[in-house]
């Protein structure tokens, strides 16, 4: 049976704004245990995604989270997932587009993020309750 990505997605989606600083995101990412929040720019017409990793990034380079609003840190060339997509073509999007998360949009409205993470999970869990080879054979 195939897995669609509505079967792995979380449905927790952190929203925050353009101006929240980088600290908010990350203690709101952190409280919701989540690794990106969607990002809602109303001004710029659009959604973008903001992630742990974007975070990180900012704090090595020794910018100040308590000054840096979001909107500079969102990727805003967002590729998103519909929720009948299958986990093949969200690890596929993932892989060419060399990021961990998608958003997922029903009906243009962001109704959850499934991330490489929940992709495992689904995989790992299909193949711990798939039948065991015989003795003696090698899996593929």
């Amino acid at each position: 049976m195939t897995t669609l990505v509505r079967d792995a997605m979380s449905t927790v989606v952190l929203t925050i704004g353009p101006a929240h600083t980088l600290r908010q995101a990350a203690r709101l990412m952190s409280a919701r245990r989540v690794g990106a929040a969607v990002v809602l720019d109303p001004d710029a017409g659009g959604v973008g995604i903001l992630t742990e990793r974007d975070i990180l990034n900012s704090v090595g380079a020794g910018q100040d989270p308590d000054r840096e609003p979001a909107h500079l840190h969102t990727t805003t060339d967002v590729v998103f997932a519909a929720p009948g997509w299958t986990l093949e073509d969200a690890a596929r999007a993932m892989t060419l587009g060399g990021f961990r998360h998608l958003i997922v949009l029903d009906d243009r409205e962001p109704v959850g993020v499934v991330s490489v993470r929940d992709i495992v999970r689904c995989w790992s869990s299909a193949h711990r309750d798939a039948p065991a080879a015989p003795a003696g054979t090698v899996a593929a």
